[in-house]
């Protein structure tokens, strides 16, 4: 199996015209490095190309459009590569092959039988509502003002803010603003929506307050029913220290 660390890639270049037996060829390969356990290999076809035969093959030229260029490439450990490499310099007679030293990063796949979740989590309790509603167009030191108050509710450490579009409104000053087909509106309504406890919404509140030249805050009371995803069996292992 691949793993992370050093391993090979190797390319093969070829004609979608080329056979083996009777079969195409770039079908051969494929099926051959699937039979000999291969992570993994992709074949792709080129839109246009020449060879060593200085013949341009493109779809536009109706003769030339199935000798068009295929690409196999895969990358495996260096053994594995060794083991397939002759098998594959004799079923190649008219392409090229190239192998070239590479480095797995990363290598990750999704387990075919997940472990099944634990049950969720079920918190209750109390908890403030802030809802800060602006323009679309309002800016603050030069950057739209919704950005800029998300951020400093991430600075605050707020536990989560979420930014809404309306599609119409009007506040105060009586003007309405809406979007339509024939006229897009630069200043539709805004409204900001954060929970948290108590201590932080009066925080956040007063730090937004000095941002705004121009809007509504407005804080509740709320009850919170929060869900949380235990974790798996695994994931509640590896999380746990080890002492020695």
């Amino acid at each position: 199996m691949l793993t992370k660390g050093p391993a090979k890639k190797v390319t093969i270049f070829l004609n979608e015209d080329a056979r083996h037996h009777l079969t195409p060829l770039h079908d051969a390969i494929l099926t051959f490095l699937l039979r000999k356990g291969v992570a993994g290999a992709t074949s792709t076809r080129a839109f246009a190309g020449f060879g060593a035969h200085q013949v341009l093959h493109t779809p536009r030229i109706e003769l030339q459009a199935e000798h068009l260029p295929i690409r196999i490439e895969f990358i495996e450990s260096p053994e594995k590569v060794d083991e397939v490499l002759p098998t594959l310099y004799e079923m190649v007679a008219d392409g090229l092959i190239e192998v070239q030293n590479t480095t797995v990063v990363k290598h990750a796949r999704k387990s075919s039988h997940p472990e099944p979740k634990l049950p969720h989590t079920r918190k209750e309790g109390t908890a403030k509502i802030l809802r800060i509603y602006i323009g679309e167009a309002d800016k603050w030191r030069g950057e739209p003002l919704y950005d800029a108050i998300v951020k400093k509710l991430r600075v605050l450490d707020i536990a989560g803010a979420t930014v809404y579009r309306g599609i119409l409104g009007y506040g105060a000053k009586g003007h309405e603003h809406k979007k339509s087909l024939l006229q897009v509106s630069r200043d539709l309504p805004v409204m900001i929506s954060v929970i948290d406890t108590a201590e932080k919404i009066t925080a956040a509140a007063q730090a937004v307050e000095d941002m705004l030249e121009d809007g509504l805050i407005v804080v509740s009371d709320a009850g919170v029913v929060r869900l949380v995803r235990s974790k798996s069996q695994a994931e509640a292992s590896s999380a746990t220290p080890t002492t020695s």
